[in-house]
C-alpha cells in the first residue's frame, strides 16, 4: 500500500524486556482497520492524498445525508472518524485519466497495520487530555512567589507595564484552559507489530487518554543510527581501557 498513515486507538501502556534484558516502556496501539473513502489526485484536487475512515459501528442515526452520500458515491461502509494521510508519490503512478494508480490503492481499499512492517520508527498525532482551568504554574511552569505564611504563591502577578503602553501585550501567559490540544510525538521506535489483531507497539508515551482516537504515520525524518550505538557491536569505553592498560602491563 503506498498510504503513509492509519487512524487507530491508544489500548494503554505496558513494558516489554529486549534480548539484553533492559526493560522499555511501551503504549499498545490498535492501528486500523480503516478503508480508503475517497481518493485525491493532483489533476482533480491540486494535490495527492488519500482519504481513510476507521472502520467501527456507527449508528445510522449519526450519519448525516451528506455523509452518507458520500460514502455510497464510493460505496464503503458509514465510519465513524474520517482522515486525510499522504500517498507515497514514489511509488504512485499516473493514469492517462489523471488518477492514482500507487500499487492499486483506489476507494474501498483497506488499510492494515501491515504498512508499517517495515518501518522502525512512526510518528503518532492525538489529542492530549483536557486538564479544565489552570493557573500559571501548572500551565505555564511559573516558579510561583514564596511559600512563607502571608504570601500568595500561585498568583501570576503583574502582567503589563504602567502609564506606557497602557495595555498587555498578545500572548501574554496567564491562566487559562489547559489540554486538549493537537500534539505531535515524532519518532517513536516500534517494538512490535501484530498483524492478526492490528496491534502495534511503540517505545515511548502518546498524547491522549485511554480509548483515544490517534493518527500514526511512518516517521517523515528518522533518525540515523549511529556507527557503534546499534546493540551488540557497542563498545564500553571503560572496560576497553581496562583491558588496553593490561595489555600494557
Amino acid at each position: 500500500m503506498a498510504v503513509t498513515g492509519i487512524l487507530g486507538k491508544k489500548i494503554g501502556m505496558t513494558q516489554v524486556f529486549d534480548e539484553r534484558g533492559e526493560v522499555h516502556p511501551i503504549t499498545v496501539l490498535q492501528a486500523g482497520p480503516c478503508v480508503v473513502t475517497q481518493l485525491k489526485t493532483a489533476a482533480k484536487d491540486g494535490y495527492d492524498a488519500a482519504q481513510i475512515g476507521l472502520v467501527e459501528f456507527v449508528k445510522a442515526s449519526k450519519v448525516t445525508k451528506p455523509q452518507a452520500g458520500h460514502f455510497a458515491k464510493n460505496n464503503v461502509p458509514p465510519v465513524k472518524l474520517v482522515k486525510e494521510v499522504p500517498v507515497e508519490l514514489a511509488a504512485a503512478k499516473k493514469s492517462e485519466e489523471g488518477e492514482a494508480a500507487s500499487n492499486g490503492v483506489k476507494a474501498g481499499d483497506k488499510v492494515l497495520v501491515d504498512i508499517f512492517t517495515d518501518e522502525k520508527y512512526v510518528d503518532v498525532v492525538g489529542t492530549s487530555k483536557g486538564r479544565g482551568f489552570a493557573g500559571v504554574v501548572r500551565r505555564h511552569a511559573f516558579g510561583g512567589g514564596p511559600k512563607s505564611h502571608g504570601h500568595m504563591f500561585q498568583v501570576q502577578g503583574s502582567i503589563g507595564a504602567s502609564s506606557f503602553p497602557s495595555r498587555v501585550f498578545p500572548g501574554q501567559r496567564m491562566p487559562g484552559h489547559m489540554g486538549v490540544d493537537r500534539v505531535t510525538v515524532r519518532n517513536l521506535r516500534i517494538r512490535g507489530i501484530d498483524i492478526e489483531e492490528n496491534l502495534i507497539m511503540v517505545e515511548g508515551a502518546v498524547p491522549g487518554p485511554r480509548d483515544g482516537y490517534v493518527l500514526i504515520s511512518k516517521a517523515k525524518a528518522p533518525p540515523r543510527e549511529r556507527r557503534g550505538f546499534a546493540g551488540g557491536g557497542t563498545v564500553d569505553p571503560l572496560k576497553a581501557s581496562k583491558k588496553a592498560s593490561a595489555k600494557k602491563k
